[in-house]
């Protein structure tokens, strides 16, 4: 130890002393890492920003302490009288439904909230104009005032001061919807918000038997420190109220594991740009190095011993790659402000100035270990090459593998990166395939540049001497083709992965989807208008085809007695569990089903419950046939047996249920109808006139026009794949640093080159040929790896995961084929000109 802290120290000096030259060389090396570190410290930020406003405004996202949710029945008077000793009471009623003109000329679809004279608890609801809620909610002579969403005003042509029908009765729209404290906790709405008040709604005749309703008890706790206990009283005196309850400490579950998830898969693209960053990373320390040959001999010469020489430049590395992490964490610090003027208007995001520590330190770590993990080895390198090579010239261009200290150095380092990201990551298998993918690509393109160089090294004479000096230069000693590969092939593959996503889904909900589709679902149909509802939609649509089923609400509460949410349930199949859902009962196979495993009921069964389950569900929950199946319908547990299960092709979009339960389980329960018209040969006008005779002669049917649902989900499916891949255009960004790096770091060996061939007679437009075919080869092949590495991702993540319809897109291949020759041949011969133009003497000189 006493020897080693002066070589420390000496080395330090010598490493400031070294800097004050500045730093040419490492503008690449800077860039990269500042790019790796700014998009994980940025995603980190503004996820951490939107999550600690949504934990820190809980009681007024849920305008209440605590939330209690019943659907299609209200709370009984002993339920009634535990919610108000809990405190004070506010009661909501949620549903969708049709709002019209009163001259029937028009209507749309609405997300109807009325509200009690108490609401909200929390929080403050804002209208235009700025009015007491009660004042504009109130009633005058069978007339009820309400609050429009501005969209709804736009699409129906009205205006404040008119009026609107709901149901059975008449609105007048007395203001806007300006802000609703609540609104995130209620999760996402297809259709524009209409409030009014509850004796508004009690008139409109909408809350019939078995219409889809959602009710809302928020409390205000007479002392909040009992909240941690009320969902195991609740569930203890109430255990078959199959209620929701949700305490203000997690005001919007959902939004905050969206918001986290989409968080982890930012910040493992910009972990991918990271990781390609450090490719860059291992060519400027290495291009460095190189620059440094002659320091490095003299250092040697004079006695220095080897660990000096790599501390000097490791300090050196290091100082340097501090000064890119900190303009990434500077940029990391300020997205949440910039991004705040964007989300602001959708999220809760805090505008004051915050740091957020946490995200900060996670990005240095991973800055940290990217560049030790890829300078390790260009440092080995150099302290393995003696100094009368160095005087010669001959750099550090070699095959060997430097000592084994410098390998299970840079092995350690890329084994903490890869644990860092799994230990941080929400999802640790996610992060483990993609850890895994990585490191599997990085193995891949070596062996793609492998073969490229061993192609060209056995291709056949060409007679062009630009064309074969190209292919000479593929495969010679220090060559572009591993740089020039292993930097431009992840990030286009990764970016063609996204892209084929992105477009596969476009086709499947514009294309196949939208074909398939029915024209429109109706809903809460009473089981006394059945028959004069077909009869008027047959009339209206006789080429159609009319599919009708009985439909009811229940929430799962247990497998084979156990209770789901003491479970440990797989994340695929946890959306089965996630509020109520649609079911129904049915004495044969629904024709749009086939049966996997088992057999259906007779029908006169009327033996115990029984259910069929979808298959894929099935699976993923870890249910077979013999198993039971609690659920809560209408406040009443019901327990079938599986009797079969069967597959269900959820992307047609016609009638299909998770659960269809034998008719004897539910003989004589209230409940609605769900019907489908589908007619390919319906126009437009066509579809309007059928959803305007509906509306008006059964204003309580909810009428829903598919496409215009479809619409609305593309539309987000658009906005989503512009964020992820401008985010991967990160990725891309350091792709195209490290190939510019790499160009860089192969100049010296290019300019000898240069004035060696120009010294024996040629000219200079040769030279140009002849790097540009060097440069359109290699981008050419890495464009078909990136191709069929991005093709065969999408195809896995489409096919496999979502299942659903996978095709190839030839635009993307030719955009692919266009981005990475455009990319390699440009930035090759920007790079190129300056060599081509060197005088020779200097460099035979050296020679």
């Amino acid at each position: 130890m006493s020897i080693l802290t002066p070589r420390v120290s000496l080395a330090f000096r010598l490493a400031l002393r070294e800097l004050r030259g500045g730093i040419r060389g490492f503008y690449i090396f800077l860039a990269c890492i500042a790019l790796g570190t700014g998009a994980i410290a940025a995603v980190n930020s503004v996820s951490q920003s939107i999550t600690d406003t949504i934990a820190s405004q809980g009681q007024e996202l849920l305008a209440g302490d605590v939330r209690f949710e019943l659907n299609n029945r209200e709370a009984t008077p002993q339920e009634m009288s535990f919610l108000e000793g809990l405190g004070t009471v506010s009661v909501s009623t949620g549903l969708r439904s049709m709002a019209r003109k009163p001259d029937g000329s028009d209507q749309a679809l609405v997300e109807v909230k009325a509200v009690d004279d108490a609401y909200p608890l929390y929080g403050r609801f804002e209208a235009e104009p700025d009015y007491p809620l009660a004042a504009l909610l109130s009633g005058q002579g069978g007339t009820y005032g309400a609050l429009a969403a501005p969209l709804l005003l736009d699409r129906l042509g009205l205006a404040v001061g008119d009026e609107l029908l709901l149901g059975n009765v008449k609105l007048s729209i007395t203001g806007t919807v300006k802000t609703e404290p609540d609104a995130l906790s209620e999760g996402f709405g297809f259709a524009p918000r209409l409030l009014v008040s509850r004796q508004a709604l009690e008139s409109s005749g909408l809350i019939q038997t078995g219409s889809l309703v959602e009710h809302a008890y928020k409390i205000r706790l007479e002392d909040r420190s009992t909240m941690s206990g009320i969902q195991a009283r609740a569930s203890r005196e109430f255990p078959s109220a199959g209620w929701a309850i949700r305490t203000s400490d997690r005001a919007a579950p959902s939004l905050t594991e969206n918001i986290t998830r989409f968080s982890q898969f930012l910040t493992l693209v910009g972990l991918t740009a990271l990781v390609v960053g450090g490719v860059g990373v291992a060519n400027a320390v290495r291009a460095f190095l190189d620059s440094k040959r002659t320091t490095i001999a003299t250092f040697k010469c004079l006695g220095a011993p080897a660990v000096v020489v790599v501390l000097i430049y490791l300090f050196q590395i290091a100082i340097i790659s501090l000064g890119g992490i900190v303009i990434g964490l500077v940029i990391g610090a300020l997205s949440p402000i910039f991004a705040a003027q964007f989300l602001a208007q959708f999220l809760p995001v805090s505008t004051a100035p915050t740091l957020y520590p946490g995200a900060l330190v996670l990005a240095t770590l991973f800055g940290i270990l990217t560049t030790l993990a890829f300078a390790i080895l260009p440092l080995g390198h150099a302290r393995e090459v003696p100094a009368t090579a160095l005087f010669r010239e001959q750099g550090f261009e070699t095959r060997r593998l430097p000592s084994w200290p410098y390998i299970l150095l840079a092995a350690l380092f890329m084994v903490g990166l890869a644990a860092l990201a799994i230990l941080t990551a929400y999802d640790r298998f996610i992060a483990v395939v993609f850890v895994g993918a990585i490191v599997f690509a990085f193995v891949v393109l070596r062996l793609v540049a492998a073969l490229i160089a061993w192609l060209a090294r056995r291709s056949p004479r060409v007679s062009s001497p630009a064309l074969r000096l190209a292919i000479g230069n593929i495969h010679r000693p220090g060559a572009l083709t591993p740089s020039v590969v292993l930097s431009l092939g992840l990030g286009l593959a990764l970016l063609v992965t996204l892209t084929l996503i992105d477009g596969n889904l476009r086709q499947q909900l514009t294309g196949r989807m939208n074909e398939g589709a029915p024209n429109f679902f109706f809903v809460d149909i009473q089981s006394a208008e059945v028959d004069a509802f077909r009869n008027l939609v047959q009339a209206q649509a006789p080429k159609g085809k009319l599919m009708e089923v009985p439909m009811l609400r229940g929430r799962i509460v247990a497998f084979n007695g156990e209770d789901v949410t003491k479970m440990n349930v797989p994340a695929a199949g946890r959306w089965v569990l996630n509020g109520d859902r649609g079911i129904t009962y049915a004495d044969a196979l629904p024709e749009n089903a086939a049966l996997s495993e088992g057999s259906w009921w007779d029908k006169d069964y009327s033996g115990e419950p029984l259910v069929s389950f979808s298959s894929e569900e099935a699976h993923e929950l870890g249910l077979k046939i013999g198993d039971t199946v609690t659920v809560n319908v209408l406040g009443r547990n019901i327990t079938a047996k599986i009797a079969n299960l069967r597959r269900v092709e959820w992307e047609s979009l016609s009638i299909n249920f998770v659960m269809v339960f034998s008719p004897n389980t539910f003989r004589g329960a209230p409940h609605a109808w769900l019907a489908t018209l589908t007619d390919p040969s319906s126009t437009p006008a066509e579809d309007a006139a059928i959803l305007k005779s509906v509306t008006n002669a059964y204003p309580t049917i909810t009428s829903v026009r598919v496409k215009d649902a479809i619409d609305i989900v593309n539309r987000l499916v658009a906005q989503l794949a512009t964020a992820i891949r401008a985010a991967a255009s990160v990725a891309l960004v350091a792709s195209v640093l490290v190939l510019a790096g790499a160009l860089a770091a192969g100049n010296r060996a290019r300019t000898h080159d240069a004035v060696v061939l120009k010294t024996l007679g040629a000219t200079r437009a040769m030279l140009i040929r002849a790097f540009s075919y060097e440069y359109l080869i290699l981008g050419l092949a890495t464009a078909i790896f990136s191709l069929i590495a991005g093709a065969a991702a999408a195809w896995f993540i489409v096919a496999r995961i979502m299942r659903l319809p996978s095709t190839f897109l030839p635009d993307v291949a030719g955009l692919t084929l266009v981005t990475a020759l455009v990319l390699t041949v440009g930035i090759g011969l920007i790079g190129t000109w300056r060599i081509l133009g060197q005088k020779a003497a200097p460099v035979l000189r050296e020679l």
